[in-house]
């Protein structure tokens, strides 16, 4: 089977032997692996599995000079830090007076679709997502600044209800635009949760997203696409809820916030949808040892792969922190698997 009927079984809850699997580097990571393998060979053991194509990405920052850039909307970001992160919201305050919400019209790139399709046929065997990069929540505290946006949700809820309707109204044209795209899902990205929880609640989560993204998922759906999502931290308290408006694949699956306990998850819901990640980026990664991360990544193929419905990977892509011969030992792991 190519890559991606492999991927497919395993959306589709049929078991297969080896378990896909992504996995990425940043920083000096690959070329750390390039003097501990002693040539770049290694990286043509990597499968690609999954590759992701340019769909829309609604938070672009334009570099502006002095470590500084715009993002559409006007929001100011310093870039020269890491991570980056918003200096100066669009809106200071809760209201749209005087702002003009930028339509999709904004935000779709033409040259986007051109270079996603190349890419098509390029990895046409692999499971191909088109990418929709920071999602509503993201988006909404983009606008407003973290703090403001969740001030907006318990102190401004109209307010806050409107910027999401035009959001989602972006995404809903956005889903349009890079459905004739030959991919298999649409992927986006939104951090609900923190270590803690759901960064919103779990009652304003469900007032607010739960019924936007119903409708975004919907539309994916409708184009014959799967609904691939990005979130970091603990969402154990609406999975539930995501399974019931049609999320198919949930990644990053980070085994180290409440209640994420990949096993836990794989025993509750693991029928019902996807999970991708689980190996532990801040536990077993960077301060495991070879031997355990073998092990662990063993364990997560035989009891999360049970049944299909998982997709190995890091919960993060290998960080700068990772010691080099943890790094290969995750390589080996996944690439030699029994």
């Amino acid at each position: 089977m190519r890559p991606r009927d492999i991927v497919l079984e395993q959306i589709e809850h049929h078991e297969t032997r080896p378990v896909p699997y992504v996995l990425h580097f940043e920083g000096d990571v690959a070329e750390r692996l390039d003097g501990y393998y002693g040539s770049t060979e290694w990286r043509s053991r990597l499968t690609t599995y999954i590759a992701s194509v340019p769909g829309v990405q609604i938070l672009v920052q334009e570099p502006i000079g002095g470590g500084m850039a715009r993002d559409t909307f006007g929001g100011l970001w310093r870039m020269d830090r890491r991570p980056y992160h918003l200096d100066k919201p669009p809106l200071e305050r809760p209201s749209l007076e005087g702002y003009e919400f930028p339509g999709p019209e904004k935000f779709i790139r033409p040259e986007h679709k051109a270079q996603a399709l190349e890419l098509c046929e390029k990895l046409k065997d692999s499971f191909l997502v088109a990418s929709m990069g920071w999602g509503l929540f993201e988006a909404s505290w983009g606008l407003r600044g973290f703090e403001g946006a969740l001030i907006d949700a318990a102190a401004a809820p109209d307010f806050y209800e409107a910027v999401l309707d035009r959001l989602t109204d972006n995404y809903l044209a956005f889903v349009d635009f890079v459905a004739d795209l030959p991919v298999d899902g649409i992927m986006f990205g939104d951090d609900w949760g923190d270590q803690r929880g759901v960064i919103l609640g779990p009652e304003r989560w469900r007032r607010f997203m739960k019924p936007r993204y119903a409708r975004i998922y919907e539309a994916v759906h409708a184009q014959g696409k799967l609904v691939v999502s990005h979130c970091c931290g603990s969402i154990a308290d609406i999975m539930p809820d995501i399974i019931e408006i049609g999320l198919d694949v949930l990644e990053s699956c980070q085994p180290e916030a409440a209640g994420m306990n990949p096993y836990e998850l794989k025993r509750r819901w693991g029928d019902k949808i996807t999970f991708w990640g689980a190996l532990g980026s801040q536990s077993t990664i960077p301060f495991g040892t070879p031997a355990t991360i073998k092990a662990e990544v063993k364990r997560l193929c035989a009891e999360m792969g049970k049944g299909g419905g998982y997709i190995l990977a890091p919960a993060k892509a290998l960080q700068p922190e990772t010691p080099t011969e943890n790094a290969a030992a995750v390589f080996e792991a996944f690439t030699e698997q029994d």
